[in-house]
């Protein structure tokens, strides 16, 4: 993850006739229903600051009227804000003018939302096409390259269907791949799959991670579903009336809710199906040997541990190495499985009930960044769902 690709410092938004008055009340410490009380102006943003880092999944959540469909579309000025300041790529969104903004929105930022809106008389190509259309691009190129995104998406063979002959589900693959064709560098998805069903919905975020795996694009998504939220985010931003309560990592926000708010978003979640080898790994319950020569064979291990785990020069694990053979001339080294440090839980309890020793978890590079043993998943597992597990 990079630099930040928008900034947001000091929005606010206040839908009235006379916005000051209410900024000034919030700023004397007035909360958005007083001001609605006394003024009839409501307040959908309210000094809200974050940012989104390039190539990220930044998921907006909230209980229905907490501000974030209003922030989300202050980001892209479908609504122009009372105050703060929206920088898209440095660039400040508030004070582009019209024409600037309009051709941002065509080729830099793309919208999808819960409904899929798609033009019933024109093929899934020619919906999949739209946005090229508008901005100019020839039939030949645009349809290329529409066709390459419905292949992407799983939709293909259906290039020359109507909306009316596919599902739900497939509606909104059309919907992404309209969104996807004009290529934006950030795009903005509002409930974008919560009118499908679970099974579909699950497999629209499955096409959503497999785009994003391949592509890195920065992705704004509005949510009202926790478990979505966990799923697809990199990090999760929660609002309660028009402010923002907390902003962090899906294990942060687990580990740490800032409020009773936040906590209650979780009520009947099994929070434990989204910790991954790197939450739950030991940095130094295991011993670890850099080299084996004549120069350390002999060298005791740490307290009462039986074995060490090898390592060579490029900190990449090469097996371990019992406490007994460390007196040998050469000692053998055993081969040992390692783990994915973004590997599930449900796949680390695999792997470790199946083996004796700690296993060593490693990095995208292979190299090692602790261990999990069968002690340290069970103890998480007790922490996360409570003592009756």
């Amino acid at each position: 993850m990079n630099s930040p690709k928008v900034i947001v410092e000091g929005l606010c938004k206040v839908f009235g006739s006379n916005p000051k008055q209410a900024l000034d009340m919030l700023a004397a410490g007035a909360t958005k229903d007083e001001v609605f009380a006394r003024t009839g102006q409501v307040v959908g943003v309210h000094n809200v600051s974050f940012d989104v880092r390039e190539g990220e999944i930044f998921v907006l959540m909230g209980l229905s009227g907490s501000g974030k469909s209003t922030l989300i579309r202050l980001v892209n000025r479908l609504v122009e804000p009372s105050a703060g300041k929206v920088l898209v790529d440095g660039r400040d969104i508030a004070a582009v003018r019209r024409s600037e903004l309009v051709a941002l929105r065509r080729k830099d930022m793309s919208m999808v939302f819960q409904s899929f809106a798609l033009m019933p008389q024109r093929t899934v190509l020619s919906n999949a096409a739209f946005g090229l259309e508008v901005a100019g691009i020839g039939k030949k190129e645009r349809e290329k390259r529409a066709l390459a995104v419905l292949e992407q998406v799983g939709l293909a063979a259906f290039a020359q269907k109507l909306p009316s002959e596919l599902s739900g589900g497939m509606q909104q693959r059309v919907g992404l791949a309209r969104a996807l064709t004009v290529n934006p560098s950030l795009m903005i998805m509002d409930e974008a799959f919560s009118a499908l069903d679970p099974l579909k919905r699950k497999e629209m975020q499955n096409v959503l991670l497999q785009l994003q795996k391949n592509q890195r694009r920065t992705i704004m998504f509005v949510s009202h579903d926790l478990e979505e939220a966990l799923r697809i985010g990199n990090r999760i931003a929660i609002m309660e009336g028009g402010r923002l309560v907390q902003v962090g990592t899906p294990q942060e926000i687990i580990s740490n809710p800032a409020d009773e708010y936040v906590r209650a978003f979780f009520e009947g979640v099994d929070t434990s199906r989204y910790l991954t080898a790197a939450d739950l790994m030991q940095t130094d319950d295991v011993p670890l040997v850099r080299q084996l020569d004549a120069s350390n064979v002999a060298a005791p291990l740490n307290g009462s541990a039986e074995y060490a785990f090898v390592l060579d020069g490029e900190h990449k694990i090469r097996g371990f190495v019992t406490r007994a053979a460390l007196g040998d001339a050469s000692p053998q080294v055993n081969k040992v499985e390692c783990i994915s440090h973004a590997a599930p839980l449900e796949h680390v309890v695999s792997r470790v009930v199946a083996n004796a020793t700690a296993l060593p978890v490693v990095d995208d590079d292979g190299c090692y960044c602790g261990s999990v043993d069968r002690s340290v998943v069970l103890k998480a597992l007790t922490r996360v769902r409570g003592s009756h597990v």
